[in-house]
């Protein structure tokens, strides 16, 4: 009987498979993200990670949520961050993955800037625990992945450039009016009107009519 009780106590004690960390009370930060039209949602996810922390027996120093698309700016993610900087917090808290990182670089990017800072990180859908062994040797594997994602987004872009070249496209920076002065004066000598001007040079007429006002 006394061994039955010992055998449930270890189970409650666990968390994900992990035991549970009693030697210190973590301060967690909370973070909570929804699109624009999924905002029903962000009670869910704020419920689940108050529950999380009850049971692992760590504080909410701070709650953040935020509403947007995946790939606009996420000040409320970075004021998360900024409180890690100031070590007001020792564990960040998410949902899941995709609701932190915009990708895998961006993920493992704020991930090793948490380990550099001594704050650890969950993520509940994933059972991403950086605070053992176990999902520490998860995060290695994000690294493997972010490179992978990284040399796709190179391939891409030097795929990208060749066909450019390939169709006659010039590349680099775009002229500006001013390195076609000399040809828009002598165009306008010829007698050729500033809108045909304009539309074969394919600049502004504003710009030619600037140009050709100035003093030669």
């Amino acid at each position: 009987m006394p061994a039955k009780r010992a055998c449930q106590k270890e189970k409650s004690d666990s968390v994900f498979g992990q035991a549970r960390k009693s030697s210190k009370m973590f301060r967690a930060g909370l973070y909570a993200r929804v699109s624009t039209n999924d905002q029903q949602t962000l009670p869910m996810q704020l419920r689940a990670l108050r529950e999380y922390v009850d049971r692992r027996g760590w504080t909410v120093a701070l709650q953040v949520r935020e509403i947007g698309s995946g790939a606009a700016k996420r000040q409320a993610r970075e004021n998360l961050l900024e409180a890690a900087r100031r070590r007001e917090i020792d564990v960040v808290l998410v949902w899941r993955l995709d609701r932190w990182g915009r990708s895998v670089s961006d993920l493992f990017a704020t991930l090793q800037e948490l380990d550099h800072l001594g704050v650890s990180f969950v993520s509940l859908t994933e059972a991403l625990d950086l605070t053992t062994p176990a999902g520490r040797a998860m995060a290695g594997l994000l690294a493997i992945f972010a490179e992978f994602e990284r040399e796709i987004l190179r391939e891409r872009t030097r795929a990208g450039l060749a066909q450019a070249r390939l169709n006659g496209k010039r590349l680099g920076r775009p002229e500006t009016a001013a390195q076609h002065a000399t040809e828009i004066r002598k165009l306008h000598r010829f007698g050729i009107s500033k809108s045909e001007i304009a539309r074969r040079l394919q600049i502004g007429r504003t710009s030619v009519r600037r140009i050709l006002g100035a003093k030669s």
